[in-house]
């Protein structure tokens, strides 16, 4: 069997380090050794998991907009990475209703910016450029999305992403073939986990109304996601880039990252046992009324690619993922460190997942 690829040591550019995914991914790149760069805009909410585990302390924090590209291309050219996960986003589908130019704005041509700037730094071995589950042209049937599915996207954010994944395939068609670095494209399910604090998504809308005694409000309790932990999201992208950067280029492709298939649950289920592993005074939801923009109502994720290809598979069952997160914010509402309380966590599911990422003799 071939050697574990070493992370220590490796230079790492993860653009919105600040963001709920790049801060999880961040901490767990310095716990395998990386030296990471990060550049983002500062933290979308108050609080966020990257002030409240301190994650600017363990790397080096470059405040910009992935919407300038002198800004981006001088980052890259200073880090010079070897791997560069681009996360960076407007993440927010209803979000993407009030503010479309914005979000094609960063989403598209702020992938587009990145891709620009790797092509000139020859370090670069590496890009893993994370999209969504929501780049696929969704028809509301009962089969998971193939990465040969074509892109679509109803709404602006959705749409966005199917773009941004056609750039990636045409920079990689383009300029990437043969030379440079490997370029992958990534999507994953409905990311939850601890520390997220965003505005309208279930899981921290029901924490927040959870920690304060309301009653949430809930908007289509039918709808069906592919809920997943973030750690198994960033399991996958780590691994991936592992083989990328070992040079394995027939792997420069797109690539799903989804939970097991009975883990695509229902909004209600998830409000449900979210209730009862908080306990205490979680009260009874309440509909929204308010005026809803239209959203899928059906998405899955087919990772049989993934499985076959990389020896990636779930590792982390939906009830125990949700288990993790009211411990997460019971132990740090209860005044325990959030950065020792994401590491426990990240060391978990490192002993639980036999393909995960860890530490090697180099670290």
């Amino acid at each position: 069997m071939a050697p574990r690829f070493a992370w220590a040591g490796r230079r790492v550019l993860v653009t919105g380090h600040t963001g709920f995914k790049g801060a999880w991914l961040s901490l767990w790149l310095h716990r395998l050794g990386a030296e990471v760069t990060g550049f983002a805009l500062p933290p979308p909410t108050d609080p966020s998991l990257f002030d409240a585990a301190r994650i600017g302390e363990l790397l080096r924090h470059v405040e910009g907009d992935v919407r300038d590209p002198q800004a981006l291309a001088a980052v890259v050219a200073e880090a010079r990475p070897d791997v560069v996960f681009h996360l960076a986003a407007q993440p927010l589908v209803r979000y993407s209703y009030e503010q479309p130019v914005e979000t094609y704005a960063t989403n598209v041509m702020g992938t587009v910016h990145l891709l620009e700037a790797v092509r000139q730094v020859p370090e670069v071995q590496a890009v893993v450029c994370v999209t969504s589950d929501k780049c696929y042209e969704n028809r509301e049937w009962v089969w998971p999305y193939r990465e040969s599915d074509p892109m679509g996207g109803h709404d602006p954010y959705s749409s966005s992403k199917g773009c941004a994944e056609l750039a990636v395939a045409a920079w990689r068609n383009s300029y990437f073939r043969d030379a440079g670095p490997a370029l992958a494209s990534v999507r994953a399910g409905n990311v939850i986990g601890g520390g997220d604090w965003a505005s309208d998504r279930l899981v921290p809308d029901l924490v927040r109304a959870f920690e304060a005694g309301a009653a949430p409000l809930i908007r289509s309790l039918d709808a069906v996601r592919p809920w997943q932990h973030v750690l198994e999201a960033l399991g996958g992208y780590l691994l991936l880039a592992e083989r990328l950067a070992a040079g394995d280029r027939t792997l420069a492709e797109a690539w799903n990252f989804g939970p097991a298939d009975e883990d695509a649950r229902p909004v209600g289920w998830i409000v449900e046992r979210m209730r009862a592993a908080w306990g205490g005074n979680a009260t009874e939801p309440r509909p929204d009324t308010g005026l809803r923009p239209h959203e899928a109502g059906l998405l899955r994720l087919d990772t049989a690619k993934a499985r076959s290809a990389l020896g990636w598979r779930p590792s982390l069952p939906l009830e125990q993922a949700l288990d993790w997160i009211v411990a997460w914010h019971k132990a740090v509402g209860s005044g325990k460190d959030a950065r020792a309380v994401t590491l426990a966590q990240i060391a978990e599911y490192a002993a639980l997942a036999p393909a995960s990422p860890r530490r090697t003799a180099a670290a």
